[in-house]
């Protein structure tokens, strides 16, 4: 699996899960899907042996 090089979440991505701002973003063969860090963290398990790409922002939650 590999770091995407899509464009960087802003603040008007959301969750799918839960609506909070997004900082993951997994590309599958079906689409993608957009997490806040802790369901991110959550489903990773789940979604690494499937995933084409993990583009992870949750660095952005330490510099605030």
């Amino acid at each position: 699996m590999e770091t995407s090089s899509l464009p960087t979440l802003t603040a008007s991505d959301r969750c799918d899960i839960c609506g909070a701002q997004a900082y993951i973003r997994v590309e599958l063969a079906t689409g993608e899907l957009l997490f806040c860090g802790h369901h991110g963290n959550e489903k990773r398990e789940a979604l690494e042996p499937i995933a084409i790409a993990w583009h992870d922002e949750t660095e952005k939650l330490l510099s605030r």
